[in-house]
């Protein structure tokens, strides 16, 4: 079993592989990592990928990817199982761009109004002089 331990493009992601991985498979995979990771609004993106060829020839699945990245505090781990390389490597893509999204939008907060974040001027809290002076309809 060979295996190879390659910086993708992106030098913070890198590109495991063992078993019989060909360098097609290998190149295919880092053009579709980077694309997932590389893409603008997202934070530094850090982590692993590693894809797996198993020998046994009886196997339906003999391909294997795993995800392990760091976008900015969150972490996502995905994983991938399917016949060819090229399969694989193109739903780890699609699931690397879910989760990545997913983790990525997860940081955003919406912003509250200023009436429910206590920003504004608020009315009198009741009680206080102030709302002595406040005579409702």
């Amino acid at each position: 079993m060979t295996r190879n331990d390659t910086p993708a493009t992106t030098p913070t992601v890198l590109l495991r592989s063992d078993g019989a991985v060909d360098a097609e498979t290998l190149a295919y995979a880092r053009t579709k990592i980077d694309a997932v990771v590389s893409r603008p609004g997202l934070p530094a993106v850090t982590g692993e990928v590693h894809i797996i060829r198993a020998s046994a020839n009886h196997a339906d699945r003999p391909w294997s990817a795993t995800a392990t990245l760091h976008l900015g505090q969150r972490q996502v781990v995905v994983l991938a199982e399917e016949a060819t390389g090229r399969e694989v490597v193109d739903q780890l893509q699609d699931r690397l761009r879910r989760q990545t999204d997913k983790a990525a939008h997860s940081d955003r907060r919406p912003v509250a109004p200023p009436w429910r974040d206590g920003s504004a001027t608020a009315p009198p809290a009741a009680g206080s002089d102030s709302s002595a002076h406040f005579h409702g309809a």
